[in-house]
């Protein structure tokens, strides 16, 4: 278990919200453009190996953004603390460890432990490390974290699910590792949203926007995608990622952590009666019925095309090559940001009610 591997400081997060295990990899230049990118993925390409270009966002997408973060921060507030209740009744507080998964995790992580921090007085560690579908999560990140705090009990964190790709990635990277090393790795992961129904600790099962869905690194403390690529890589480092400092002047990531963390104390009482309420935490992956029921209605051959869920929508609309958008109509009201971008590039948009998702984003096949 023995290394002496540093991480790289990174990103635009205070020091005591976040501590990144990544390699800074700002040296070299893996942005391709969307169309260019989705050829290499779809002939086999890890999508790890390059990196999308940052989409710049227009002024009225910003000010949607704001608009949502405004109309959803109790709601988020309340799933945070709903999220962090439950980790702390499963896990306790004495030897706790937050673990996100960057990028999507980090500002979720971040907004857990300043919910732990504000009620309950105590500053439990935060770290941010890659997972990669495929790939498993980074090994010399979790070794690092269990030299550092060798009673450690690990809470994995995400943002929300879609079909359950990341969930399984980590049950699997779990097991690999206590196999190799004989630690008792908990797979549980806790999301803020879980229409995919395959989280254990969830603070709702309903698919509603997390607003740091909508941007990519300026809501994610400037940090990219994570990176691995053995061209230029060490297979026995940390995962890479780029800190894009040149884009400091539109950063939100610290303005979303404070203007949900300010409505903590008035969600207290909400919070609580929530928890009370028999919540099923049943694992059923319910999510990946509606996606093999699209796969069906829509004549798709490869699963990895579909991806359902406003978060994961939003993904397609920022950085793949979209074929269409599926809106489910009971929930037209809360997808601004989806029907502008589609807007915007000129997607297709199509009502699909027979899902458990809010909408879903198909990929184009090239």
């Amino acid at each position: 278990m023995i290394s002496t591997l540093q991480p790289d400081k990174m990103g635009s997060y205070a020091l005591e919200d976040v501590t990144f295990l990544l390699r800074d990899i700002g040296n070299v230049f893996l942005e391709m453009d969307n169309d260019k990118r989705e050829q290499l993925i779809q002939t086999g390409t890890h999508y790890s190996e390059m990196l999308p270009m940052e989409y710049q966002p227009s002024q009225t997408y910003m000010n949607l953004f704001y608009k949502t973060l405004d109309a959803s921060a109790e709601r988020i507030a309340i799933a945070v603390g709903l999220v962090a209740e439950r980790i702390i009744k499963n896990r306790g507080l004495e030897n706790l460890i937050l673990v996100s998964l960057a990028r999507a995790g980090t500002p979720i992580g971040i907004l857990i432990k300043r919910y732990i921090s504000m009620h309950y007085k105590v500053n439990v560690p935060h770290y941010s490390i890659s997972i990669l579908r495929g790939r498993g999560f980074d090994e010399t990140a979790i070794r690092y974290i269990l030299m550092q705090h060798p009673q450690g009990c690990l809470q994995f964190i995400d943002g929300w699910t879609g079909k359950g790709a990341i969930t399984k990635e980590l049950i699997q990277s779990c097991q690999k590792f206590n196999g190799q090393h004989q630690t008792q790795l908990s797979a549980d992961l806790a999301v803020l949203a879980d229409p995919g129904h395959c989280a254990t600790i969830y603070g709702t099962r309903e698919d509603f926007l997390v607003p740091s869905a909508c941007l990519n690194s300026t809501v994610s403390g400037l940090v990219s995608r994570t990176v691995l690529n053995l061209q230029f890589m060490d297979e026995h480092d940390f995962h890479g990622a780029k800190y894009y400092k040149e884009l400091e002047a539109i950063d939100v990531s610290n303005l979303y952590i404070e203007r949900i963390a300010s409505c903590f104390e008035r969600v207290q009482s909400e919070v609580i009666r929530q928890l009370q309420e028999q919540a099923s935490s049943q694992v059923t992956w319910a999510g990946m019925k509606f996606v093999q029921k699209i796969q069906l209605d829509f004549d798709i051959d490869n699963i990895q095309f579909i991806k359902p869920g406003v978060g994961e929508t939003t993904r397609v609309l920022l950085r793949r090559i979209p074929w269409k958008i599926l809106i489910n109509p009971q929930y037209m009201d809360e997808l601004d940001h989806i029907l502008l971008l589609a807007h915007e590039k000129n997607v297709l948009i199509e009502e699909y009610s027979n899902m458990s998702y809010a909408c879903c984003g198909l990929i184009k096949e090239l």
